[in-house]
């Protein structure tokens, strides 16, 4: 068993930038750990902290109950794949896959067997003679992949490796790297602002905005029950819908009309009230406020459409995704908003209410 457990680390470097100011999380054997936010929020330090790249200004990374903190990261047995997949250019697949296990004097038989096993594990096996410069971006990152991947580390870190290849071929190694990961049952620690490739390859996420942890969760628990604003308003698209409302006899006002506050413990005098726009529905509902407004925008997304509603008695603005084949009679429309899938944050915080 090889558990990973990052205990506090915070990283200070000159004038006084702090990129990761206070993050504690455990990766167990089998677990799929994305950390996931936008740029700058200190994922990729804290990625190369636990590759020991960097040193921690305070806090441990432990393996398998082995303080690591101050272990240079060639006597870490962790592998790294880098956003720019690091080949070496004069060298073929081969040699770039083996040469990892050169430099420990592996043997050139059990070389052999383990190139060969993984390669055809990643169908690179035709590619074995080739040099980088004559394979595709995808080819590449599957080399990259094999490099580490023949090593047989106790843990996988990736670095958003996805993010240099179009859209297409993203999705496919996406749904390779999922299955790869699944049969090595081995503690991934891996880093993207990409929110798709963190619902869908994730056991759970790490949410980071300004070094510090927002929320540590499954994938449907992050997008169900989002712990503050900030994770509310990142994690989704489209975008959830996030408005100031002020409150008034336990009713949030939206323009000419009230939505029923959950239960608190205290009566707020304004709130943060959120819902995703495909909980917002054409029509009456049932168990749903009703609010009315004017559609002035409509964006269509292909197999449904994104309306923009501007509310009655009000500046603010809802979206609602609905099917492209829906049709309303005029520009008024009626939203149902479903209660069971409101979303209420405090105003000065931002964490979650309800």
């Amino acid at each position: 068993m090889a558990k990973l457990e990052l205990k506090n680390l915070r990283k200070q470097f000159a004038h006084n930038v702090i990129p990761v100011k206070d993050v504690s999380v455990n990766v167990n054997d089998g677990e799929f750990l994305t950390l996931l936010g936008p740029s700058g929020c200190g994922k990729s330090t804290l990625l190369r902290m636990i590759a020991g790249l960097d040193e921690p200004t305070q806090g441990q990374v432990i393996l398998g109950g082995e303080d690591l903190t101050n272990i240079p990261p060639g006597k870490r047995n962790m592998a790294m794949v880098f956003q720019s997949y690091a080949l070496y250019p004069h060298m073929t697949v081969y040699e770039n896959i083996s040469t990892s296990l050169k430099l420990r004097k592996v043997d050139s038989i059990e070389i052999e067997k383990r190139v060969n096993d993984v390669s055809n594990r990643l169908g690179i096996q035709h590619l074995l003679e080739r040099k980088p410069g004559q394979l595709s971006g995808g080819q590449r990152q599957r080399v990259a992949l094999a490099r580490s991947l023949v090593r047989n580390p106790d843990v996988f870190l990736l670095d958003e490796p996805l993010s240099n290849l179009d859209a297409l071929l993203r999705e496919q190694v996406r749904a390779d790297l999922k299955q790869l990961f699944e049969s090595q049952q081995k503690p991934v620690v891996y880093v993207t602002h990409d929110q798709t490739e963190a619902m869908t390859l994730s056991s759970k996420i790490a949410v980071l905005y300004d070094g510090y942890l927002q929320q540590l969760a499954s994938p449907t628990e992050i997008y169900m029950q989002p712990a503050n604003r900030f994770v509310a308003g990142f994690v989704g698209s489209p975008q959830m819908n996030l408005l100031t409302l002020d409150c008034h006899d336990n009713q949030a006002i939206l323009g000419e009309f009230g939505l029923t506050l959950p239960y608190l413990q205290t009566s707020p005098k304004a709130v943060v009230f959120g819902i995703r726009p495909e909980d917002v529905s054409l029509g009456e509902e049932a168990d749903a406020d009703l609010v009315e407004g004017q559609v002035y925008l409509i964006e269509d997304l292909g197999k449904e459409k994104l309306l923009s509603v501007r509310i009655n008695g009000s500046e603010q603005t809802l979206r609602a995704v609905i099917p492209a084949d829906l049709l309303w009679e005029s520009e008024q429309v009626k939203l149902s908003l479903s209660r069971k899938q409101m979303h209420w944050f405090d105003l000065e915080s931002g964490d979650r209410l309800n």
